[in-house]
C-alpha cells in the first residue's frame, strides 16, 4: 500500500483503534452494573435496662443452664462487630439506660453510662421510668451536657452530654402539646427511610417519686402511636419501629429466643396499635423473649446488657415499606475482645470509685435473696426493713414502731460467694450495699393508724409494679399478718374486689392485734412516702420526720450486726 493510500484508510484505522480501546475500557457486556436490588437491608441492634451496669452484671439463663454474660467492655465490641458486618445499621435502646444504677456510674450521676453509649454509637434511647429518677432537669442534663449542679465535674472533665438523641413521644409538659424530647426520628438507608417512635409507660408517674415528673404528663402508648402513624404516613414514611419502655412475661424465662405464653401490658400495647407500625422493641420488665404478637414482630433483650436483639428488616425501594423481619436475641458472651475504649473509660471513673467501692461494711453467713418475685417475701427484704427499723426506732430518730420496704427498691442480692475487689468470701463492700438499694432514697418516719396501715396493705394488689399483685411490701421484725391467696387473686383479676384481702384482726405488732383506731410511728423510704408505687395510704402520714439515706441505715445495721445470718421465718402468711 502507497502512502496515498495509506491516507485514504488512516481515519479508517483510527476509528478502529478508538472501538478497541473502548472495549477494553469498559469490559465485555457481561460487566454491565448489575440491576439495583428491590429492598435495602436495615439491621437494627437493641438493648434496654442497661441501668448502668458497666462491670458484667451474671448470667442469662438458658435452656442448657446458666451464661455469664454482659459487662460494657463486651457489650461495645459485640455491637461495634454486629454492626460492622451492615452499615445501614440502627443501634437502639428502648429505656432505662440510666437510674437504679451500680455506684460505679451512680457515683457520678450516670454519667459513665451516657458515655459508654457514645462510644458504642447508640443512636436512639426511648425514655424510661428511670430516666425520670433524678427528674427533669437532671435527664435534660443528660441530652445537653454541663456539669452537675451540686457535684459539678467528679471525674474532673467535663460531661458533654448524649450524643444519641432521647425519644420521648408520650410525655408532655403538662398543659401542652409539646413533648420534652423529639417523638420520633427518621434514619434513610440507601433511600428510604425508617421511623424510631420512642417512649416510656404511661403509668411511669405511679412509680417514679413524684417529684421526678412533676409538670409532666403521661399519655398512652398505643393511642400515642396510632396519631404519629398518621402523621408518618402523610410524610411517605412507611417503615416504623416503636421502642416502648413497657413489657411482658414469657411463661418459660429460659426461652431467651421464644415466646411461650406471652402476657403483661405489651400485649394489649400491640393489639391497640395500627397495622402500620413493623417492629416493637420493649423493655421495663427485664425479661428475654422474641415474639411475633398481632402479627408483628416483638423483642425484648432482658436486661443489663446481657444480651443484644440483632433484627434484620428489608424494606422495599418501591414502596418504602417493610417486607420482612427477622430477629434473634444474641448472648453478649465475655469471650471476645474487650473494648479498649471503654477498658479506658472504666480505668478512670474506678481510679475515683474504687476506694468507696471497696470499703468492707459487714458480713454475711448466708445468701440474702430476692424472691423469685416482687409478689413474695423474702429474706434480703426483712433484713432491709430491719434495718430501716433500726435507724429509726428510738426517740431522736423517730420512735419508729414498725418498718416497710417497697421490693422494686431492692435491686440485687448478697451473695457470700460474689467477690469484687480484695474482700473475702461472705464479707460485704459498700458497692455490693449500694447495688442492693441504689436510689438513695431518704427513711421518713410518720404517724399512722390501724386503719390507714391495713389500707396501704391491701394497696399491694392494686394497681402495677410492673404487674398487678406485684409489690408485696417487706415488712420489719415484730410485724406480721396473713392474707388469702385467693383473695389476693381476685383483687388483681378485678380492682372492685380490691380491699378485702387482709382482715385487719390478723395484723400483729410484736403478738398483739393492732387497733384500727390505734397510732403507729411507721417508716418507709421517702419513695413511698410520697405515694410511690401507687400506695396513697402513705400520703395519710402525719408527723413526719426525716432520717437518714437509706444505705446509710444499712451499712449502720451491717456494722453494729455483723456476721448477719438470714431469718428464715416468715412475717407473711399466705392462706390458700
Amino acid at each position: 500500500m502507497n502512502l496515498r493510500s495509506l491516507r485514504r484508510f488512516l481515519p479508517v484505522l483510527l476509528l478502529a483503534a478508538m472501538m478497541v480501546m473502548l472495549i477494553f475500557a469498559i469490559g465485555p457486556a457481561s460487566a454491565a452494573p448489575k440491576p439495583q436490588a428491590t429492598t435495602v437491608p436495615v439491621q437494627i441492634l437493641a438493648v434496654n435496662d442497661f441501668h448502668g451496669a458497666l462491670m458484667p452484671p451474671g448470667t442469662i439463663s438458658t435452656p442448657s443452664g446458666n451464661v455469664n454474660a454482659g459487662g460494657a467492655e463486651y457489650l461495645a465490641t459485640w455491637i461495634k462487630t454486629m454492626k460492622a458486618q451492615n452499615p445501614k445499621t440502627a443501634v437502639v435502646s428502648a429505656g432505662d439506660m440510666i437510674g437504679a444504677t451500680p455506684l460505679l456510674s451512680a457515683l457520678f450521676h450516670d454519667e459513665p453510662a451516657v458515655e459508654v453509649f457514645n462510644e458504642i454509637g447508640l443512636d436512639f434511647n426511648a425514655v424510661g421510668n428511670h430516666e425520670f429518677d433524678e427528674g427533669l432537669a437532671e435527664l435534660l442534663r443528660m441530652q445537653k451536657g454541663g456539669c452537675h449542679p451540686v457535684d459539678g465535674c467528679a471525674d474532673g472533665d467535663p460531661f458533654e452530654g448524649a450524643d444519641f438523641r432521647y425519644l420521648a413521644a408520650n410525655v408532655f409538659y403538662e398543659g401542652t402539646n409539646r413533648t420534652i424530647f423529639p417523638a420520633y426520628r427518621v434514619m434513610t438507608f440507601s433511600g428510604v427511610k425508617v421511623a424510631f417512635i420512642g417512649m416510656t409507660l404511661e403509668g411511669t408517674p405511679g412509680i417514679v417519686s413524684p417529684s421526678g415528673v412533676a409538670g409532666l404528663q403521661f399519655k398512652d402508648e398505643a393511642d400515642t402511636v396510632n396519631r404519629l402513624v398518621g402523621v408518618l404516613k402523610s410524610k411517605g414514611i412507611k417503615a416504623v419501629v416503636v421502642l416502648v419502655h413497657e413489657g411482658g412475661y414469657p411463661a418459660v424465662a429460659t426461652e431467651y429466643n421464644g415466646c411461650s405464653g406471652i402476657s403483661g401490658p405489651i400485649v394489649d400495647i400491640v393489639e391497640r396499635t395500627r397495622d402500620d407500625v413493623d417492629l416493637f422493641i420493649t423493655g421495663h420488665t427485664h425479661q428475654a423473649y422474641n415474639c411475633v404478637i398481632d402479627g408483628r414482630v416483638v423483642t425484648s433483650a432482658a436486661s443489663n446488657g446481657r444480651l443484644v436483639t440483632r433484627i434484620n428488616m428489608e424494606v422495599s425501594r418501591k414502596t418504602k415499606d417493610v417486607t420482612s423481619i427477622s430477629a434473634e436475641n444474641v448472648i453478649v458472651t465475655q469471650d471476645v475482645a474487650k473494648d479498649p475504649a471503654i477498658t479506658a473509660l472504666i480505668t478512670k471513673y474506678n481510679v475515683f470509685a474504687a476506694p468507696l467501692a471497696n470499703r468492707i461494711v459487714g458480713s454475711i453467713t448466708a445468701d440474702f435473696v430476692r424472691g423469685a418475685t416482687r409478689g413474695v417475701e423474702s429474706n434480703i427484704g426483712r433484713l432491709i426493713a430491719d434495718a430501716m427499723l433500726d435507724a429509726t426506732d428510738d426517740p431522736d430518730n423517730g420512735n419508729a414502731q414498725i418498718a416497710f420496704m417497697n421490693p422494686g427498691g431492692i435491686r440485687e442480692d448478697f451473695l457470700v460467694s460474689d467477690i469484687y475487689g480484695t474482700e473475702a468470701p461472705g464479707e460485704v463492700t459498700f458497692g455490693e450495699m449500694f447495688a442492693v438499694q441504689p436510689f438513695g432514697n431518704a427513711m421518713v418516719t410518720m404517724d399512722m393508724t390501724g386503719t390507714q396501715i391495713d389500707m396501704a396493705l391491701e394497696q399491694q394488689w392494686i394497681g402495677v409494679n410492673p404487674v398487678p399483685g406485684n409489690k408485696l411490701l417487706q415488712v420489719s421484725e415484730g410485724f406480721t399478718y396473713s392474707y388469702s391467696a385467693a383473695d389476693a387473686a381476685a383483687a388483681i383479676a378485678n380492682p372492685s374486689q380490691a380491699g378485702n384481702v387482709v382482715d385487719i384482726a390478723d395484723i400483729m405488732l410484736n403478738g398483739e392485734p393492732i387497733d384500727p383506731n390505734g397510732v403507729y410511728r411507721v417508716t418507709v423510704n421517702s419513695f413511698i412516702a410520697d405515694g410511690g408505687d401507687q400506695f396513697p395510704a402513705f400520703l395519710l402520714g402525719t408527723n413526719r420526720l426525716g432520717g437518714a439515706v437509706d444505705t446509710d441505715a444499712l451499712e449502720a445495721y451491717f456494722l453494729a450486726h455483723s456476721p448477719l445470718t438470714p431469718d428464715p421465718a416468715p412475717r407473711i402468711i399466705v392462706l390458700p
